[in-house]
């Protein structure tokens, strides 16, 4: 093997232990354990209605991928408090067959800048798609992994596809 080929192959293992180690911290990311911890109890839609979650329709982004449908408390998002254990949205990903699928939570405030565990949240202005006045908030994509990250905005694997024929 010439000295060409060695450093070809120590490049290579080199990127695909990167590639191991990004998505082994993705799957280990402790805000994400904690928000799956607290909230799994939202994989049933039912539960997300009866403490007063109300669907606002499925949020896609303009270079593809989605958000999902928000689940969102309105008592939530007008206390402007940051509890892991009660988000202001829940997001759920429709299926072909008509369910609702547990992908990810939302905290939304107004006071900022916010973060949760270290992790800075997002500012969006006014006016905005959802009629809210400036607010910080960040995903935390518990449930289906996200390539472009944790906290990212829009999941590139997410649909609301399965929404275009109800």
């Amino acid at each position: 093997m010439n000295i060409q080929t060695s450093t070809k192959c120590f490049i290579g293992a080199s990127i695909i232990m990167l590639m191991a180690g990004v998505a082994n911290a993705e799957s280990v990311n402790p805000l994400a354990e904690k928000v799956r911890a607290q909230d799994s109890r939202f994989e049933d839609v039912a539960v997300a209605r009866a403490e007063g979650y109300a669907p606002i329709p499925c949020a896609s982004g303009l270079t593809g991928g989605a958000m999902g449908i928000h689940y969102v408390n309105a008592a939530y998002l007008k206390d402007d408090a940051v509890d892991v254990a009660k988000p202001e949205a829940v997001m759920y990903e429709p299926m072909a067959d008509g369910t609702l699928k547990l992908i990810a939570v939302e905290y939304i405030t107004s006071k900022g800048p916010a973060s949760l565990d270290g992790h800075l949240f997002n500012f969006n202005t006014a006016p905005n798609r959802y009629g809210l006045g400036p607010f910080y908030e960040l995903h935390v994509w518990a449930w289906k992994p996200n390539p472009t990250g944790a906290f990212a905005d829009m999941n590139p694997n997410v649909s609301c596809d399965a929404m275009k024929g109800m």
